[in-house]
């Protein structure tokens, strides 16, 4: 459409340059035609032929030609036609400048006649170039702290068009800080770049702006530039911290090095006014200093001493923030560190108005002590719960105050179980884990007499030989007082059962301040077998307090008594017989029996027989047990009519004791035999029934007397709920020695003292002067030589 709108202008143009020639041909003899650049090859600029009024039909004949012109040969003439048209693309810029009018001139020449025409041809401008600057970026540095109304020359555009074509005005962007001023100088127009509001670095560091310059053509071309101004920074800012209070919290105790926090100041100047470094302000505890420190270049607080809560629970360190510019701006902060606590203190126990002696006779509730706890922790880590040590008579009663605590007793107290108490009081806290301190209190318990003498036994039995000395001691009375001091000091007295003072102190002394008793007089366990006294231990407290004591005296027999020969006995005494056995009689003939008795009982009234002497060891034998007297064999011719036998009669003691009886042997014939046996046997059964008589009297005294002893014995050991009997036993088979036996019975324990007739189990040792003594679990057994 351009390109064919150019082209009838261009015929426009020929037309009228035709008609001016063809009246000018007559006035001059050139020709111009005028022809846009830039139209299409064989674009017609003109009718040469027309217009000089030349013959067409001669023109190629005549050799009508252009002989002088560019030296591009741009035109053309068409011999055929005359017509001038552009044999090549035309680019005004490139054959002439802005200024003016472009001409080219053209001679042409036709022969026969030689005709000589010139004509020119005036290219026409089209606006075909756009405005170009020399640069495609333009770098501005300006101050931020340049004044308002100062002028940057900018480099002007240019456009190869022509004049009209060429740059007419500059536009610049949009922005609030620059404007654009055009100067004119001469025929081209200068920019200036114009500061109208003054700028700011921090706000805005660069200013991307575009310059456009605008030619005149129709349409308008433009081209544009591209000004980014930097903005230079000068120190206008001080630094300026993200926070004018910074606030943290931090554990106790935590690791040397422990990062706290970092703190940010920035300053919106640029290099090293934008640069900046931090320290503590003046304002700050010098220990601080010991506690923390301060990065200068990054801001961060590290851990480099002990933090303890309990000193300090909140620390306030100012900071300064400068930048490095000249001179230097500041800022200040403050940072607020807050101390958690953690459960890193134990409690302490304070112990106040502390008793250290507390009588045992002290009432429930009675205060020992003042307790107060404390903790350096807070919140739950500083909570405290106390408690005592267990199964102990006290308690912690909590005061109205807080951590404030009484000790008192809880129950009774009693010295004689335990004296001293360790009282160990344990605080633990609340926190996680728990801490816990103890503390432990002596408490002596003091003494009262509320502890009467006690005796280790009650009651006492002993056991003591017959014949003691007179005034040796027999027994010594031990009593134990629990309590202390003169609460237990004790004395001892003989009393009846009454609590009367006793009248066995004719016969027994005691020492008041030793409890040794002795005995006035020789006892005979042939005349007393037991007796029974009571004894009164006091203290000396006050009021005092006393006890009594049972006890039982068992005379233990002693080999005082030698044997007695109940027969044979003569008329005037001795123990001397004669028995008249016929000569007929068989061997193991019973010729008679020695009877004998010992009032001792044991192995001290065991009698043994023995042959002392004898004419005949052949003839007779003599049993040592029962003491019958038995022959061996039958007699002969040649045996004598009289045999004389010594019997020696001894019992068991230690120190044995004996007595002899002499029994003279007749062997008679068989009538004067039978006649005496009959006179003999009537006078032994008279003697044998007086001997039993009197053997029968003694034992039954013995019986008798022994038989009361045991029967008060157990009446009084009835009273005093203990199992406590004893019996004196005779043995009924009297076989030529008086066997007995005496059985004593404490508890579950039998002691006995036997005979000659022993039981085949017996543990009896011959010879043992105590017989035998078997020393009971639940008494005590003294036995007294």
């Amino acid at each position: 459409m351009e390109a064919g709108g150019q082209r009838r202008k261009g015929e426009c143009w020929g037309t009228v340059l035709c008609f001016l020639l063809c009246f000018g041909q007559r006035i001059s003899a050139q020709i111009r035609y005028f022809v846009q650049e830039e139209v299409k090859e064989g674009s017609v600029v003109g009718n040469i032929a027309k217009d000089l009024a030349l013959d067409v039909s001669t023109l190629m004949d005549r050799r009508f030609r252009i002989v002088s012109g560019s030296d591009e040969a741009l035109f053309m003439v068409n011999q055929n036609n005359g017509v001038l048209y552009v044999q090549r693309k035309i680019d005004r810029e490139a054959l002439c400048d802005s200024i003016g009018a472009c001409l080219i001139n053209l001679k042409l020449v036709v022969e026969n006649p030689l005709e000589i025409h010139y004509i020119a041809v005036e290219i026409i401008d089209v606006n075909d170039h756009s405005p170009t600057f020399t640069e495609k970026e333009k770098r501005l540095e300006i101050s931020e702290n340049t004044l308002q109304g100062t002028r940057f020359q900018l480099q002007a555009a240019s456009d190869p068009d022509s004049v009209v074509n060429s740059v007419r005005l500059y536009k610049l962007s949009q922005n609030e800080h620059f404007d654009i001023e055009i100067r004119d100088r001469g025929e081209d127009k200068l920019p200036f770049l114009v500061l109208q509001k003054p700028l700011d670095r921090e706000k805005d560091a660069e200013h991307n702006l575009i310059l456009t310059a605008i030619d005149g053509g129709n349409p308008q071309r433009s081209g544009t530039l591209n000004i980014t101004i930097l903005v230079l920074d000068v120190n206008d800012n001080r630094p300026v911290f993200s926070q004018d209070v910074y606030s943290t919290t931090l554990h106790e105790n935590v690791q040397i090095g422990t990062l706290v926090m970092k703190i940010l100041a920035s300053d919106f100047d640029d290099g090293p006014n934008g640069e900046v470094s931090y320290t503590f302000g003046g304002g700050n505890n010098q220990n601080m200093f010991q506690i923390f420190t301060l990065d200068r270049i990054t801001g961060v607080i590290h851990v480099i001493g002990d933090v303890d809560f309990e000193k300090t629970n909140v620390y306030k360190l100012d900071i300064q923030a400068s930048d490095n510019g000249q001179p230097p701006q500041t800022a200040d902060c403050r940072v607020i560190i807050k101390i958690l606590d953690i459960n890193d203190n134990e409690p302490t126990i304070e112990v106040t108005s502390l008793s250290k002696i507390v009588s045992e006779d002290s009432k429930p509730g009675t205060v020992i002590s003042l307790i107060s706890v404390t903790d350096r922790d807070t919140g739950v880590n500083g909570k405290t719960v106390c408690a005592l040590s267990k199964k102990i008579p006290f308690e912690l009663k909590p005061s109205v105050q807080e951590n404030m605590y009484s000790l008192v007793t809880k129950g009774n107290l009693d010295r004689e179980t335990v004296s001293h108490y360790d009282i160990t009081i344990t605080a633990s806290d609340l926190g996680q884990p728990p801490l816990s301190s103890y503390k432990t209190l002596s408490v002596q318990v003091s003494d009262v007499n509320d502890n009467p003498p006690e005796f280790i036994l009650n009651p006492i039995e002993l056991y003591m030989i017959e014949n003691n000395a007179a005034g040796s001691p027999i027994l010594t009375l031990s009593a134990f007082d629990k309590d202390l001091n003169e609460n237990s000091v004790i004395s001892y007295q003989i009393i009846k059962g009454n609590g009367t003072q006793s009248d066995m102190t004719s016969f027994l002394n005691i020492n008041s301040e030793t409890g040794a008793i002795s005995a006035l007089k020789s006892f005979d366990f042939e005349t007393i077998k037991t007796l029974q006294f009571y004894a009164l231990a006091t203290d000396s407290g006050a009021p005092s307090l006393s006890s009594n004591v049972t006890v039982n005296v068992f005379i233990l027999d002693q080999n005082d008594n030698v044997p007695v020969i109940l027969y044979p006995v003569s008329s005037n005494g001795s123990a001397e017989g004669v028995e008249e056995i016929p000569r007929d009689v068989n061997a193991g003939h019973l010729v008679t029996k020695v009877k004998a008795y010992d009032a001792d009982i044991g192995y001290n009234g065991w009698l043994l027989f023995s042959l002392q002497e004898v004419s005949d060891h052949s003839l007779f034998s003599l049993d040592r047990y029962t003491g019958q007297i038995r022959t061996l064999r039958s007699f002969t011719e040649t045996d004598k009519a009289q045999h004389k036998l010594l019997i020696l009669v001894k019992d068991n003691g230690n120190v044995s004791l004996s007595a002899t009886a002499t029994v003279i042997v007749k062997v008679v014939e068989p009538k004067e035999a039978f006649a005496a046996s009959d006179v003999k046997t009537a006078v032994n059964d008279e003697e044998e029934n007086n001997v039993t008589f009197y053997l029968i009297i003694t034992l039954g005294s013995v019986s008798v007397l022994f038989v009361i002893s045991i029967v008060v014995l157990i009446v009084m050991r009835c009273s005093k709920s203990t199992d406590y009997s004893s019996k004196y036993l005779q043995d009924p088979n009297y076989d030529g020695t008086l066997c007995h036996s005496i059985q004593y019975r404490s508890g579950v324990k039998r002691y006995m003292l036997v005979g000659p007739r022993m039981s085949i189990g017996s543990t009896i040792v011959p010879g043992s002067n105590g017989n035998t003594l078997v020393i009971p679990d639940s008494g005590e057994v003294r036995i007294v030589y």
